[in-house]
């Protein structure tokens, strides 16, 4: 009986990524081991005579990563940006270290730019060590264990939407101009106002909104899938709906809603993430998508609630699997 040669799975146009610290770690040499080769990185380390949003530190960092074997393909950070989102003075000076980010991604080849539109409160989590499966832990968020933070002042939601389309008129040119995509990563958590403090980046209508402010394939989001779960949303319908405005994908999911959730497995969740698999393939993603928000497990620290090592290559390899699944359905059809 001869041997049957087994269905060899397409490869996926997704850039399965993890995020790295801009200096070498053990991570490095994981990812490299898992067969990554682009990575999601932050403002690189500077001199003391210069910005992290100039040519030479991100050149810099470029060679780095290129000289370990890794594209850097999303920066996921940001220069200040609280006077541009708020309205206060300094907005344009705070705009031009932005457009100058932008100019020199583009210059030394790094294609995405992930930002926030929320101030003065940023991700909140209200705990960081919940019991989950088999005595992992996980972040949690609940409303009602928010304590107040004194003295913060934020915008209206008019306010934040007036400021954002001034932002996108001053940026959006220069990113195209630059090939730069930038990528709106929704408000975590999804909803307000959290303590008086309104948050606009919070549904999937809010965020038709705020891409219709500007018409531009530059204009983008992240999807990130716990986000928009807690949000509600359908998540496969999501991507769907989103197609090739979505420039980059976090890979999570949470039980429970906006107001109170807390962050799962990735296979223990209420999302179907197979069919989320199937609708990054269906609509054509070709960007780079990362596993987000994962448990700690037994010998962590958990120093770094959400962003330590061996759950990432659980997810890493799960996510392999489900991309492997659907192309070989694909083949046998």
């Amino acid at each position: 009986m001869g041997i049957v040669n087994p269905i060899e799975p397409a490869v996926s146009p997704m850039d399965l990524t993890l995020i790295l610290s801009t200096e070498q770690t053990e991570r490095w040499e994981l990812a490299r081991q898992m067969d990554l080769e682009h990575a999601v990185t932050g403002l690189p380390p500077t001199r003391d005579d210069e910005s992290p949003w100039e040519y030479e530190p991100l050149a810099r960092m470029r060679d780095r990563f290129a000289d370990a074997g890794f594209e850097i393909s999303v920066i996921e950070s940001r220069p200040p940006v609280d006077d541009a989102i708020l309205g206060r003075e300094g907005r344009d000076e705070q705009i031009e270290t932005v457009t100058s980010l932008l100019e020199n991604m583009g210059r030394v080849g790094i294609d995405v730019w992930c930002y926030v539109w929320m101030a003065p409160l940023k991700v909140l989590r209200t705990a960081e060590s919940v019991p989950g499966r088999g005595g992992s832990l996980a972040t949690q968020f609940r409303h009602e264990d928010w304590d107040v933070q004194p003295g913060l002042e934020g915008a209206s939601e008019a306010e934040l939407f007036e400021n954002f389309e001034y932002f996108l008129e001053e940026v959006i040119p220069v990113a195209e101009d630059a090939g730069v995509k930038l990528a709106l990563h929704p408000d975590d958590p999804p909803f307000g106002p959290i303590q008086g403090i309104d948050r606009i980046v919070t549904s999937v209508e809010n965020y038709d909104r705020i891409l219709s402010l500007h018409d531009s394939p530059a204009h983008g989001i992240t999807l990130c899938q716990g986000n928009f779960a807690a949000m509600g949303a359908d998540i496969p319908a999501t991507i769907q709906h989103f197609d090739d405005r979505i420039h980059f994908a976090h890979f999570r999911d949470v039980e429970g809603t906006a107001e109170s959730f807390t962050e799962v497995w990735h296979d223990e969740g209420p999302t179907d993430m197979a069919a989320a698999i199937r609708a990054y393939e269906e609509i054509g993603f070709d960007g780079p998508i990362r596993p987000d928000h994962l448990p700690t497990m037994a010998g962590e620290s958990n120093d770094q609630p959400g962003y330590h090592d061996k759950g990432r290559l659980f997810a890493i390899g799960y996510m392999r699997g489900l991309l492997d699944q659907y192309h070989s359905m694909q083949s046998i059809q």
